[in-house]
């Protein structure tokens, strides 16, 4: 495993990762390439790659966000938004990734990037049946709002809304 290296995730690295997002997701769980991009540049961002070889094999998009609140599919980001949270919009691995923890890496890396910038919790929304995956991680299902619920649903129907605290699991 010493060979991927974590890294940020960057403008040059789009095309790479649309192929990533395109097969790892059913088309509604699919960003335009402008809201990806509002998420790689956005000031809260903790957005990480992970790379083989010099070739992109897996990526997160996460970043600062207000509490409670997901932005929907397709959103561009407001850069001015509340950093209240770590919201972790987007973990997706190439084929190539598989077994090698990449996933695991670059989420503890964005966990503790926002952690020691002074957050203290994290959210997600669980897509396709990833739930159980998110709680080997640390994260677990929270209750909601019916305006989070209908947020959530438009995730999908096996979305589930998730938190964990950024201190260690």
């Amino acid at each position: 495993m010493t060979d991927v290296a974590i890294d940020r995730l960057a403008r040059a690295d789009l095309p790479a990762a649309l192929t990533i997002q395109a097969a790892a997701y059913p088309p509604f769980l699919i960003e335009p390439a402008d809201a990806f991009v509002s998420r790689i540049d956005h000031p809260a961002g903790y957005c990480l790659a992970a790379r083989r070889a010099g070739e992109l094999i897996g990526y997160i998009l996460a970043h600062g966000w207000p509490r409670g609140s997901p932005p929907a599919v397709g959103t561009i980001l407001d850069p001015g938004a509340a950093r209240e949270v770590l919201f972790l919009h987007d973990l997706a691995l190439a084929p190539a990734a598989r077994g090698l923890r990449v996933g695991e890496r670059l989420v503890a890396a964005a966990l503790e990037a926002a952690r020691r910038d002074g957050l203290t919790e994290a959210e997600l929304i669980a897509v396709e049946g990833a739930a159980g995956y998110w709680q080997l991680l640390g994260f677990v299902e929270a209750t909601t709002t019916p305006a989070l619920s209908a947020k959530v649903a438009g995730y999908g129907k096996a979305a589930r809304w998730m938190r964990r605290p950024l201190a260690a699991a």
